[in-house]
């Protein structure tokens, strides 16, 4: 793993590789990627915002082997992405927090009991500095950092700080998986810090049509991360595009799978989820809402994830055509 002390020598290192990589040279970084979908956008900044719609990743999308923040920023860019909802890893790779992970067997995480509170504020300081530079490193290859998910932790102090973060990195929410406790103690966080959480949806758990969701009420700034492929198994087959039409002004973002009503998983436009539908929707009314692949089908044997999400990307951008 990466270590950054003075970073200086290895940043200009690490932003000609990126330069390498929007120009087509990440096979470096990347090992092997098959299919013309992978081939490398055109050299210069990536531009996935596609008749309107801000198509991105959730980098849940490059399990299990890119895990750094450089490797996933040179998958983005790999990819022509330039919006994305960046998950934990990276983020931690980068940074050094360590909030929200397990306690190590038999011992206990190493900032809780053995850091005083001065310490503890000086780490949190130079925390959030790593993610002002991780930003940046971001930004400045083209990609705009508008989620990011990271576990909230325990304590108040932890969750403020988890805001903070977000802030930060310059994201316009922080997404959580959605529970019956977890929103009402992250509303007034929310509302203080005016970052959204947005809760995303499993089978089980789908924001209701018939009635008002109750989970919306909760706060201003609490709001869904709706996953349309979800919501199509979950419900047998019921089309996403009613629950979109009813909250768009409570949706943050949509994350985008292809699955038939029975539950599988499928290469995009081989499933029943119509995506399709649902991204001509988002153009035809301009809302603000983010549209992020989330790669689940099983990846063919001559491919990677990150050749995958290139054809994600290239199905958006047919699709918006």
């Amino acid at each position: 793993m990466t270590t950054h002390g003075d970073t200086r020598p290895f940043t200009r290192t690490r932003r000609q590789l990126l330069l390498a990589a929007a120009a087509g040279g990440t096979a470096m970084l990347l090992g092997r990627h098959a299919g013309a979908a992978a081939d490398a956008p055109a050299a210069g900044r990536p531009n996935s915002v596609f008749g309107g719609v801000r198509v991105g990743c959730n980098t849940y999308s490059y399990r299990p082997r890119i895990v750094t923040a450089e490797d996933t920023l040179a998958a983005l860019l790999k990819c022509g992405l330039s919006e994305v909802e960046l998950k934990d890893g990276p983020i931690k790779a980068y940074t050094g927090i360590t909030i929200g992970d397990p306690a190590p067997k038999g011992g206990k995480p190493a900032t809780a009991p053995t850091l005083t509170d001065a310490e503890r504020a000086k780490l949190r300081e130079t925390q959030l500095a790593k993610c002002a530079e991780l930003r940046k490193l971001y930004n400045d290859a083209g990609v705009n950092i508008h989620i990011q998910k990271m576990p909230f932790g325990k304590t108040d102090e932890e969750i403020d700080f988890n805001f903070l973060v977000a802030k930060a990195l310059g994201c316009r929410a922080i997404t959580a998986e959605r529970d019956d406790k977890l929103p009402k103690r992250l509303a007034p966080f929310a509302d203080k810090h005016k970052i959204w959480v947005a809760f995303h949806n499993h089978t089980n758990n789908v924001p209701t049509v018939d009635a008002p969701d109750p989970l919306l009420d909760l706060g201003e700034y609490v709001g869904l991360n709706f996953d349309v492929g979800h919501y199509f198994a979950g419900t047998k087959g019921k089309s996403p595009l009613p629950v979109i039409e009813k909250y768009h002004d409570k949706i943050v973002s949509l994350h985008l799978k292809d699955r038939t009503a029975e539950g599988r998983n499928l290469t995009w436009g081989t499933g029943q989820t119509p995506l399709r539908d649902v991204l001509q929707l988002l153009k035809k009314e301009k809302w603000p809402i983010y549209a992020d692949i989330e790669l689940e089908y099983p990846v063919p044997k001559e491919s990677d994830p990150v050749a995958e999400v290139a054809r994600c990307v290239q199905y958006c951008r047919d699709a918006l055509a």
